[in-house]
């Protein structure tokens, strides 16, 4: 054999050496190709028989003799030699090798009958690099929708193969036919399941290394569907128009992972009528019939005049009647009739003689003593009053219309009460100085009485029927609010004696209650004192760089609204401005109302005046939409609203149990005369802004509250309102005779138009000695909610004890901008948004966080908005503003879980003292 010792690895081997006849050899092992990971060399084995000699060749050149080891056997069965080679191969020779096509060797081996080559092996440098050509992207399907995940592993040698892994757990396609991973590396899911929610990572390796990729996340979501209508509900009236209602709920499915809520209205109303129950009645009598052999004739008569229906009672009494026809003549027994009952008949007319008598007498008696008292109480009251109701007695309505002709204050308790004047006034009126005289002669309240001399002592009211308030008003008090007093709503202080003038349709001297401030993308809130109407401005909806002057206004004008049929307005008519500011998330408007919150018995609306001085209805608060929102709590009314306006509330009772909250307030002065004591008593909406209106106006007379108010429930049953004073000390204080109780009709209360209702009376006490005063107040309405109030006071102003108008004053506060406005710090607002409005799989996202905050309708309205949860916060600021309870806030969001700190936790300086508190008590 040629030598392979020197240098020379280029020497060249002969193809085939001579030898003694036999096999060519057989290659039992070949080498295999191969891969140099890092600096590691590898190993080629090759493996022949029978062989004398194996030699290694790689691209093209002999590999040198002391490279190889070599090991030798024999084959026990044939007796062949067996002869095993192997050579080492470096990173260091594979680099420096520059050829056309990759490193490779081959084996040669020989025996006696000649040579035989193996396979080429290739040898490589493996290598797998760090990033991906393409990353898988997150998604979000719907339910049964395909699901198509993109990776594109990183180049390397050998190829790496790609496996799949799903929150953290590796893919097997063999166990799933859904899912097909083998489509060039892709993973395919064909339909999409709920279960399929989840994190995705392409993992890629080859014999270097291993990557991975970034995660996808994958959210299948399901949109909601309606369920099936609901029967339709019984008629809620039993007798004449009422409403029907069907429901349905969006469960079929329930939306999930940030489904779309579903579109439409969740409840439907229709009006029905049922007919009323018709009691029978009977018709006239039919004639007498022909007389009978036994001396009787009948008549008879039918119940169907009308006949009952609809499970109306029948006629009560007898359908047939008889009687003798003979006048006693009819012979029974062989006797006349008329000798049988003659004694009887004797006796019974002399019983009817003496009865009758004796009644007459009676009648008289009863006569004579009523004129006699009638003239006393004239001569005690003073000539100009005539009141004929010591005459008529029982229980008066008392509202009398001023009399043109002839004594112009002439009262006739006999006219009809009407209660729709919108002047009255209380006596009495006394001239005490010039200064009254010009008043009243100047006044627009006396100019068509100016001829008249006026000496009243009645205790009740007198209508005067005018259309213009008197000067005195105009000129006593001017302004908004009033100034210089840092509880301006406080306590009542006493006030010179002056007229007492009252005004039924406006009590409040002042037209309109503003507020003002300039508000910038910090957002803020705007809140009318002591009234219950608030606006907030939540932060990020005024641009950045910009700012407006934002104003809030209650108008107590005569309202352009006017309610149709028994149609009420529950609250204020609230306007903000102006109507040109464009904001890029709903603001909310508070508006305080009277209704006891009941949809089975109130449709209550929220209307919208245009600019031509139209109204329009915005929406029903029961109606889905998605144009705002309304969330109607027991005293007010929280509005998301993108547009600045005017905005009312009407309710539309579908009921007779419709229920409109008074409030019931009883104040007292002292009139002109030093011996009367004057007490008015003011029904008016349970809203912080009516009563308000009453106290502004008892301020100016130095009127002084004389117990706390309280809450009558008044019905829509078309009965009518009694207010009377009772237990009053009969030796110390006296009343005129039927004047202690008073009467209103139903629509003038249940029509007010909120407008307080004001009945006054007047007590005369015996002795200037006497300085205590102890009765009872009862207000009720006729066969419904009944309320008394408990009076106990001193009428000397030094004695008098105060009693506060409200709980707690918000005057010193009418704005607030930036931060301080909110009870939630922003930074925890950023973050409970983030984290909510991420879908999430388990369903712990906005829909949790609103149902957890009692706000269960018409969801669809946050879903269009860009961040659902921050639009829910703002309502909670909304309806928080005066309590900040962040603890029920922090117990809502342990409850789903979350969050691991509790709100209310946070440092005093992250939260800062509220400006003022308000807490509504007894309705305030």
């Amino acid at each position: 054999f040629p030598s392979l010792s020197g240098n020379d690895n280029s020497e060249a081997l002969p193809e085939s050496i001579p030898s003694a006849p036999g096999t060519l050899p057989h290659f039992m092992e070949e080498p295999d190709d191969a891969y140099i990971i890092k600096s590691n060399p590898i190993v080629l084995r090759c493996k022949a028989m029978p062989a004398m000699q194996i030699f290694f060749k790689c691209n093209g050149e002999w590999v040198h003799q002391n490279e190889h080891v070599s090991e030798e056997s024999m084959d026990e069965t044939t007796g062949l030699k067996i002869r095993e080679v192997y050579i080492n191969v470096t990173r260091q020779q594979v680099e420096d090798f520059h050829g056309p096509e990759d490193y490779w060797c081959q084996c040669v081996a020989w025996s006696h009958l000649g040579t035989s080559k193996s396979r080429k092996a290739s040898v490589r440098i493996a290598y797998l690099r760090k990033n991906f050509e393409q990353d898988p992207q997150g998604k979000e399907v719907p339910i049964e929708g395909m699901i198509v995940l993109h990776c594109r592993p990183p180049e390397g040698v050998p190829a790496a193969e790609v496996e799949w892994l799903k929150n953290e757990e590796p893919i097997d396609s063999n166990l799933d036919e859904n899912i097909d991973t083998r489509a060039d590396h892709n993973l395919i899911i064909r339909q999409a399941r709920l279960s399929d929610s989840g994190n995705y990572t392409c993992m890629a390796a080859n014999i270097v290394a291993k990557r991975r990729s970034m995660s996808a996340t994958v959210v299948v979501y399901v949109n909601g569907g309606w369920s099936s209508w609901t029967e339709w509900s019984n008629c809620n009236a039993r007798c004449g128009r009422g409403w029907q209602k069907r429901s349905r709920t969006c469960t079929n499915p329930a939306p999930l992972n940030g489904g779309a809520f579903c579109e439409g209205m969740s409840v439907q109303k229709i009006t029905c009528t049922s007919l009323c129950p018709v009691d029978g009645n009977w018709e006239v009598w039919s004639e007498w019939s022909v007389c009978s052999p036994e001396c009787e004739h009948l008549r008879v008569r039918e119940c169907i005049a009308p006949p009952p229906r609809n499970g109306g009672k029948y006629c009560e009494g007898l359908s047939q009647e008889s009687e003798n026809c003979t006048e006693g003549l009819c012979i029974q027994d062989k006797k006349p009739l008329h000798e049988i009952k003659s004694q009887n008949i004797e006796n019974a007319s002399d019983i009817a003689l003496y009865s009758g008598l004796g009644a007459a007498v009676i009648a008289v008696a009863v006569l004579v003593v009523g004129v006699t008292l009638y003239r006393r109480s004239q001569s005690e009251y003073g000539v100009d009053v005539i009141d004929s109701s010591a005459l008529t007695g029982g229980f008066q309505t008392f509202n009398f219309k001023t009399v043109r002709q002839g004594n112009s204050l002439l009262l006739n308790s006999s006219m009809q009460p009407d209660l729709t004047v919108s002047r009255t006034y209380s006596g009495p009126i006394c001239l005490q100085d010039p200064m009254d005289k010009e008043l009243m002669t100047e006044s627009s309240l006396f100019n068509p009485l100016s001829d008249i001399k006026v000496k009243v002592h009645s205790s009740f009211m007198v209508s005067l029927g005018v259309t213009e308030r008197a000067e005195y008003h105009g000129k006593a008090h001017s302004g908004t609010f009033p100034h210089g007093n840092n509880r301006a709503f406080g306590t009542i202080q006493s006030r010179n004696k002056a007229t007492y003038i009252q005004n039924l349709s406006s009590i409040s001297t002042q037209s309109e209650l503003k507020t003002t401030a300039i508000f910038g993308h910090l957002g803020g809130r705007l809140v009318v004192p002591n009234t219950g109407v608030s606006l907030l401005i939540p932060h990020g909806a005024i641009p950045e760089e910009s700012s407006w002057e934002i104003y809030l206004a209650i108008n107590q004008r005569e309202s352009s609204l006017q309610p149709e049929g028994t149609d009420v307005l529950l609250g204020p008519e609230v306007t903000c401005g102006p109507s040109d500011v464009s904001v890029s998330t709903p603001f909310a408007l508070t508006i305080p109302h009277c209704a006891e919150v009941n949809s089975e018995h109130w449709s209550i609306h929220l209307k919208k005046r245009t600019q031509q001085g139209k109204w329009e209805e915005v929406m029903s608060v029961e109606e889905e939409t998605t144009s705002c929102y309304c969330l109607l709590d027991p005293y007010a009314c929280h509005i998301l609203l993108n547009s600045f306006g005017t905005y009312a509330l009407i309710g539309e009772p579908i009921s007779d149990c419709a229920v409109r909250q008074l409030k019931v307030a009883v104040f007292g002065c002292l009139s002109c005369n030093s011996l009367d004591y004057n007490l008015r008593v003011y029904c008016m909406d349970n809203t912080p802004c009516s009563f308000q209106e009453v106290v502004l106006d008892e301020r100016l007379q130095g009127g002084q509250l004389l117990e706390e108010p309280k809450l009558l429930h008044f019905k829509g049953n078309t009965f009518s309102l009694q207010i009377s004073v009772l237990d009053i000390p009969p030796f110390l204080w006296r009343i005129k005779p039927f004047t202690a109780c008073q009467e209103v009709p139903f629509s003038r209360v249940w029509c007010s138009n909120q407008k307080p209702l004001h009945c006054a009376f007047s007590l005369e006490r015996y002795t200037p000695a006497t300085t205590q005063l102890s009765c009872k107040i009862c207000v009720r309405q006729v066969k419904g909610h009944e309320q008394i109030l408990q009076i106990q006071t001193s009428i000397l102003e030094s004695e008098r004890e105060s009693i506060t108008f409200f709980a707690h004053d918000d005057s010193n506060f009418p704005a607030q901008m930036g931060a301080k406005a909110f009870k939630i710090p922003y930074s925890i607002r950023q973050r409970i948004c983030a984290t909510f409005d991420t879908p999430n799989a388990k369903g712990k996202d906005w829909q949790m966080l609103a149902q957890k905050n009692s706000i269960s309708r018409n969801l669809s309205y946050f879903a269009t908005q860009r961040s659902p949860s921050a639009v829910i916060l703002d309502l909670w600021e909304a309806r928080h503003q005066h309590d900040g309870d962040l603890d029920s806030l922090a117990c809502a969001l342990e409850e789903i879980g979350r969050t691991h700190s509790k709100i209310s936790d946070i440092t005093e300086t992250e939260i800062e003292e509220p400006d003022f508190n308000y807490s509504r008590q007894n309705g305030l």
